[in-house]
């Protein structure tokens, strides 16, 4: 029975194989053609114009080679699009034309961006932040708190009033919620995320992802306030290149003299809130795409995210020395902030020359209509 069976199939085979063996048509048509490589003339790629083919040109001699059309893609070729270019500017351009950004290769902007971030920004970026925080910690654990020499009064002087204190403290909140957020969107994945699992570290980033877009305007609006409020204060004074170089007094325990802010936080001032503010505010303006009339295509973003990525790092850095020293740093200046007086003798041993203006007239020791803070007996000596 088999052997009939197969002889059947052997006899159907052999009526088919003439059909089979006819060739195609001439004008036969269909799809994409293979081509065999021994069948491509062997003087295609030696033609002076070689280089310079269109595609159809390409595929005369090289058929199913789609080269030409690929570099022109990612030299950033756009092509035809219906959408209006002020609400879709790339929509024609799938790859970004060639670029070299600093510290990146000369390649194309989307993997130029990517090289500027993950090679340096965030491996850099952490290390001064850990590097910067690791000092601060191990001058804590070495000096300690910066203390009082003399005894208190009980004599007590406005240091900021409540406007002052208000602004601050809006600045600083919503300053504490991006630096939090940013931190972890940044370099999460890195020490969160194998921790935590990714389930919750996504819900985590979708949370502080919101509350830094609801804390930055927050922050952009009290940045100004604050620059306006203590401009005046923080204007360069004689003493103050004296305040720098011998850095204050920290080291030597014995402070140098200065006015209501010191050289240092001077500093913070100018190069802190002032320009790193600014920058990193209109560069978040710009990632939040609320910058009116400007084109906001993926260079731009781009651009955006590298220079407020950085500014922000700064910022950090500056701010991490100027916390310490408003908290654990400094004994008195946290109730300076928090109540807005400071004693008479933490004002003569920190802001001598402040002290002095404020003892001559020149500066009330009462600036606003809160009420004082009860004034503690002065200790005996």
């Amino acid at each position: 029975m088999k052997k009939a069976l197969a002889a059947v199939v052997l006899f159907a085979l052999g009526c088919l194989q003439p059909a089979l063996a006819q060739d195609k048509p001439a004008n036969a048509t269909g799809g994409i053609q293979g081509q065999n490589i021994f069948e491509v003339k062997p003087d295609a790629s030696a033609d002076k114009g070689y280089d310079q083919q269109t595609n159809a040109e390409r595929a005369k001699v090289q058929p199913g080679n789609n080269a030409p059309m690929w570099r022109n893609v990612g030299d950033g070729l756009s092509g035809y699009t219906s959408l209006p270019k002020s609400q879709a500017p790339e929509a024609g351009n799938l790859v970004q034309p060639i670029v070299q950004y600093p510290g990146s290769l000369n390649t194309t902007a989307g993997e130029a961006w990517r090289q500027v971030r993950n090679n340096w920004i965030i491996p850099y970026g952490g290390a001064l932040l850990l590097i910067i925080a690791g000092a601060i910690a191990l001058f804590y654990f070495s000096k300690g708190t910066i203390g009082l020499h003399g005894q208190e009064t009980g004599r007590k002087i406005e240091r900021f009033t409540p406007f002052e204190r208000s602004a601050h403290w809006a600045n600083a909140i919503a300053f504490v919620i991006l630096a939090v957020s940013g931190l972890v969107m940044a370099f999460g994945k890195y020490f969160l995320l194998p921790v935590i699992g990714s389930s919750l570290f996504g819900w985590l980033t979708y949370l502080l992802k919101n509350m830094h877009n609801f804390a930055g305007p927050v922050f952009a609006v009290s940045l100004v306030i604050v620059i306006v409020t203590f401009v005046r204060d923080n204007l360069p004074s004689k003493g103050d290149l004296t305040w720098l170089l011998k850095g204050g007094g920290l080291l030597s325990g014995k402070e140098v003299p200065s006015h209501r802010f010191n050289a240092g936080e001077k500093v913070v001032f100018w190069f802190g809130v002032f320009a790193l503010g600014l920058i990193v505010v209109a560069s978040g303006l710009v990632l939040d795409k609320l910058i009116p009339s400007l084109m906001y295509d993926r260079g731009t973003m781009q651009i955006a995210h590298m220079v407020h990525a950085v500014s922000t790092v700064l910022m950090m850095v500056l701010f991490l020395g100027h916390i310490y020293i408003g908290t654990l740093g400094m004994d008195g200046a946290y109730n300076a902030m928090r109540t807005g007086y400071v004693d008479e003798t933490w004002a003569k041993e920190h802001h001598e020359l402040w002290y002095d203006d404020v003892k001559a007239g020149k500066i009330p020791t009462q600036r606003s209509n809160s009420p004082s803070p009860v004034a503690a007996p002065a200790a005996k000596a």
